[in-house]
């Protein structure tokens, strides 16, 4: 169910390890529900250079080589299977519109209909598990294309949010609304630690301090991302280049009157970061981790959590309301928060392995590709 003879350019993953490599592949035509886009701007996520460096080869998500990575990224509408004439939310939609969109689940097993948690469906499709060798192609970020599947949430990018900060709300902001949700309310006399100054970190770090606890302390490095941490809100940064585990413990401790943190939210995904978390915690607080998708095995104090009585919850990506608001927060902050210095200077598609070298060496913090800006 090819379209007519047209070919988009993808930059495919034979196998884990390599560089991707641009290659054409045929361009679909939409099937009931789903739509066709052509990517404005995609951005790298660390998850990206896992997945090309195989370290989530072994997950319970099913991936088929060849493939196209990424799925951070924002596209208009080129072609609309039949109903598929609105988003989400209720929103319509046509050609020419922007949208962010997630993978498709089945609708069918346990965390779909019982759980009502799709995000967690073990069975879902779309960004970046499907063979670029088989229909529909076009599933990951990096390529000219990208295709919708009908059951993918989809979200209409309002027109004051720029194609690449949509790209990078699609991910890292629309899990940070998923943190914050797992943490629950946080109310003025409680104090909050961050574990990361990355993307989620950031995000989650904007969306901690329009809550207003007794303090904010985003634990990370280096230190440009720290002084966008303090400028986005925390009160205090602690830099984990320059002090230990235990010194970054006796640190906190000291910001926060020798209490520790009544909610930590683990957004770094370093092999430590979730036992240091129970470290920081202090008694009844609540963990939530989100950054720790991969790498290898780290060892944990467990006594820590019944014995501090600590709730600890796990966030997996994020619903298409998730989108949603993190769309959204980047709306209505947008002359508050200078959102553009998450962002480093665009890319062609033909570079896309320089983008994720870059975020494999910590160096930008969200690499952005515009494909099709290399195309004569």
């Amino acid at each position: 169910m090819a379209g007519r003879g047209r070919t988009a350019v993808v930059a495919a993953l034979a196998a884990y390890g390599e560089p991707l490599r641009l290659r054409e592949v045929p361009l679909p035509e939409p099937e009931t529900g789903a739509l066709l886009v052509r990517i404005a701007a995609a951005t790298v996520c660390g998850s990206d250079v896992h997945l090309v460096d195989g370290h989530m080869a072994g997950s319970s998500v099913r991936y088929e080589l060849p493939l196209v990575p990424g799925h951070e990224m924002v596209g208009e509408i080129v072609a609309m299977g039949p109903d598929a004439d609105a988003d989400s939310v209720g929103r319509p939609l046509r050609p020419g519109d922007r949208v962010v969109w997630s993978p498709a689940p089945c609708g069918r097993c346990h965390p779909c209909t019982i759980l009502r948690r799709p995000n967690l469906c073990q069975n879902r499709v779309g960004v970046m598990q499907v063979s670029c060798e088989r229909f529909p192609y076009v599933t990951g970020a990096f390529g000219e294309y990208g295709y919708v599947f009908p059951r993918s949430g989809r979200i209409r990018v309002p027109d004051e949010v720029p194609d690449a900060l949509a790209a990078a709300a699609s991910c890292a902001g629309r899990s940070a609304v998923n943190v914050l949700a797992a943490a629950g309310a946080i109310d003025p006399s409680q104090h909050v630690a961050v574990q990361g100054s990355g993307p989620l970190g950031l995000f989650a770090t904007v969306l901690t301090a329009r809550q207003r606890p007794a303090s904010l302390t985003v634990i990370g490095a280096p230190a440009d991302r720290l002084a966008i941490a303090r400028d986005w809100g925390a009160d205090a940064t602690i830099d984990v280049g320059e002090l230990d585990a235990e010194g970054r413990l006796e640190r906190l401790r000291e910001l926060t009157g020798g209490h520790g943190a009544d909610v930590v939210l683990e957004c770094s995904g370093a092999p430590p970061a979730f036992a240091e978390a129970l470290d920081l915690a202090a008694i009844g607080a609540r963990v939530v981790v989100a950054g720790t998708l991969g790498g290898p095995p780290h060892p944990v104090a467990a006594a820590r959590i019944p014995l501090k009585g600590l709730r600890v919850a796990g966030v997996f990506s994020a619903d298409a309301d998730a989108y949603d608001k993190a769309l959204e927060l980047v709306r209505r902050t947008r002359d508050e928060i200078d959102w553009g210095r998450l962002l480093a200077p665009p890319r062609p598609l033909s570079e896309v392995n320089d983008a994720l070298a870059a975020m494999r060496a910590g160096t930008e913090i969200k690499p952005l590709i515009v494909p099709g800006s290399d195309r004569p």
